[in-house]
């Protein structure tokens, strides 16, 4: 069990048929340490109404935040984060509704960063390890692989695994000051999230990436029925790749250039609010 004050963001959008309201529940009871806070981005569906429900069953340690308009997964994750921020936790992270990544992995986590104390960030990996239970589609694990062989050749460090919902950062002005900004790829935060670490260690202002990442390789994972990625989805993800190097990594590796301020304009957040725009 974590020692720690831990929030988890957990982004949510249109999630009535599929989100677990007794799992969150049960979690939070047996791990009286971590807090769950449910952003809802602007869902059309029951959701909030079911965050709500949920929420009042344990308000000491469940809490929702509500955005009128949805925003899509990158920006409602960014501002659950400044959020959890604002609570002053000693760790906050942010976890996928559909717990495709199990609420019990949190505490191993919480462990790592605890007995670890020059790690910043713990992201979960999905290596399909002997012993672990590891369970992926075919076409989308090869997919992946491609799309981890480019961004690790982009930013310039071997990263296995960037796109796997669960991360986990320790809570510092350094850490608080990748999220400040909004993201300016919609569908591949975080590779941005990963690009914005490489030029707070380039700042001087964090230890080179490799040395305050770790990749945890999960016990295990599982695809989910209902996810809103699409195969089609991968080619705008190719698209968006190409921005994030352009944004921060062109020309860039040697000099110290601030972060971008980004906006979000109306326009670019309220396009097929219907449909989640995600990675």
């Amino acid at each position: 069990m974590p020692r720690s004050h831990t929030i988890v963001v957990v982004p949510c959008y249109n999630e009535a048929a599929r989100l677990d309201h007794q799992q969150f529940a049960n979690f939070a009871q047996d791990c009286s340490d971590v807090h769950l806070l449910f952003v809802n981005d602007g869902s059309t569906d029951e959701t909030l109404h079911m965050l709500n429900q949920l929420a009042a069953t344990n308000p000491h340690q469940l809490f929702v935040h509500d955005l009128e308009h949805n925003v899509g997964k990158a920006e409602a994750v960014r501002q659950g984060m400044l959020e959890a921020f604002r609570r002053q936790p000693d760790y906050v992270g942010f976890w996928d509704a559909d717990l495709a990544t199990p609420l019990d992995a949190i505490p191993r986590f919480c462990e790592l960063m605890e007995n670890q104390s020059h790690l910043q960030v713990v992201v979960g990996s999905r290596i399909a390890l002997l012993g672990h239970d590891v369970r992926r589609k075919f076409r989308r694990h090869l997919l992946g692989r491609a799309f981890a062989s480019v961004v690790s050749l982009m930013l310039g460090f071997a990263v296995y695994d960037t796109q796997c919902g669960a991360k986990l950062f320790r809570t510092s002005q350094e850490i608080e000051e990748i999220f400040q900004q909004p993201f300016c790829s919609r569908w591949i935060f975080d590779v941005e999230i990963f690009a914005r670490l490489m030029r707070q260690s380039q700042d001087g202002k964090l230890p080179p990436v490799e040395h305050i990442v770790y990749e945890h390789p999960l016990r295990s994972w599982e695809d989910v029925d209902g996810s809103k990625l699409k195969l089609r989805d991968f080619f705008v993800a190719a698209f968006d790749l190409v921005k994030v190097y352009r944004t921060y990594l062109a020309g860039t590796r040697n000099t110290s250039v601030p972060l971008p301020q980004v906006s979000v304009d109306s326009e670019s957040t309220s396009i097929d609010t219907g449909r989640r725009r995600a990675a």
